[in-house]
């Protein structure tokens, strides 16, 4: 069961802040979706195959392969933001 402080404590993490009504609201709503699961683990599923996906799903993975790349003149003659063969760009923090 969530409780309040499941909530405030969610949203703490969450970095969001929750009222007391909203607190209310999310509780009930988080714990009709735990009711929930457990009307489901109530199903008879001993004879069903486990699935994992709804549909098929495969990975498409393509060969790794090194390849020519733009020499350095060429990448950096559009910018005037260049020091020392390399992008010049804004400290960040």
């Amino acid at each position: 069961m969530i409780t309040k402080e499941d909530v405030e404590h969610i949203g703490w993490l969450a970095r969001i802040e929750i009222n007391e009504q909203e607190t209310v609201e999310y509780m009930e709503k988080l714990n009709s979706v735990l009711e929930y699961f457990g009307q489901l683990d109530e199903l008879p599923t001993e004879d069903v195959a486990p699935t994992y996906h709804v549909a098929e799903v495969y990975n498409v993975f393509r060969e790794d392969v090194a390849e020519e790349c733009l020499p350095q003149e060429v990448v950096l003659a559009n910018t005037e933001h260049k020091q020392d063969g390399a992008f010049r760009v804004p400290k960040i923090g």
